[in-house]
């Protein structure tokens, strides 16, 4: 296991808005990613042909887009399932986090590479944990503003902040999202589990180096989830990952 994080002072500060029960919150936003490359079977040919003609028929995934795939019908085609997922619980114990991947809903996914994005709108409240199946299809998770890449191949395992921004792009000199790199006759296409952590478990906070309630004042102004820069609302440009301060 190792852990990335980027100079502090070369970062924007990032602040997560988010619903605690009735309330808004706010917290930082991790610079911290905890990586590894875990030891699992490669899922079985059916399996991996099952999941080709679902993105194919179903998902008609074009380039950037990340959707899900059906779960449980993928586990009755994959015998070494249990083995997978308990090379990431115990990953993640190892990090400190026992107990919490089973207490954490679990999905499958698939993507064509992926557009720079966060997830702090939708899941301000959790961290992500991500154990990658697909083999080495020469792409990187690139996380901009932490100026952190990790080559993604068979058990590439990572848990970072949703507020984090991230993509999947071309491995070796390419520092933006471009469609024309996932043509269609390029076989660029990663399956993957992920997990949903509660960012207030204690255990969870205590990994990623969580502060809470940094800004309560604006948090209480929002009434949806978001990520503010410097204090500030902001898109992300989803081609190079900057932050468009002021339009979000």
């Amino acid at each position: 296991m190792s852990t990335a994080q980027s100079p502090r002072s070369a970062r924007d500060r990032l602040t997560a808005c988010y619903r605690s029960g009735d309330a808004m919150r706010s917290r930082c936003v991790s610079d911290l990613v905890l990586t590894g490359t875990l030891d699992v079977p490669m899922p079985p040919a059916r399996l991996t042909a099952d999941w080709e003609r679902e993105i194919s028929t179903q998902l008609a995934l074009e380039p950037g887009d990340v959707e899900q795939l059906p779960l449980a019908r993928a586990r009755t085609r994959w015998p070494d399932y249990r083995q997978c997922v308990q090379a990431a619980t115990d990953w993640t114990e190892a990090l400190g986090l026992p107990g919490v991947l089973a207490a954490s809903e679990v999905a499958l996914m698939a993507c064509r590479g992926a557009r720079y994005h966060h997830d702090g709108a939708q899941y301000g409240g959790a961290a992500f944990c991500n154990l990658f199946m697909s083999e080495d299809k020469g792409l990187d998770l690139h996380f901009p503003c932490a100026d952190i890449r990790i080559p993604l191949v068979r058990g590439t395992a990572v848990v970072f902040d949703t507020g984090q921004p991230h993509a999947v792009i071309p491995r070796g000199g390419s520092n933006g999202f471009d469609a024309a790199d996932f043509a269609p006759e390029r076989d660029c296409t990663l399956v993957f589990l992920t997990w949903e952590l509660p960012i207030e478990d204690a255990l969870v906070g205590k990994a990623l180096q969580i502060a809470f309630d940094v800004d309560p004042s604006a948090a209480s102004r929002l009434d949806e989830e978001q990520v503010l820069v410097n204090g500030a609302p902001a898109a992300l440009c989803p081609s190079s990952g900057r932050w468009l301060v002021g339009t979000g």
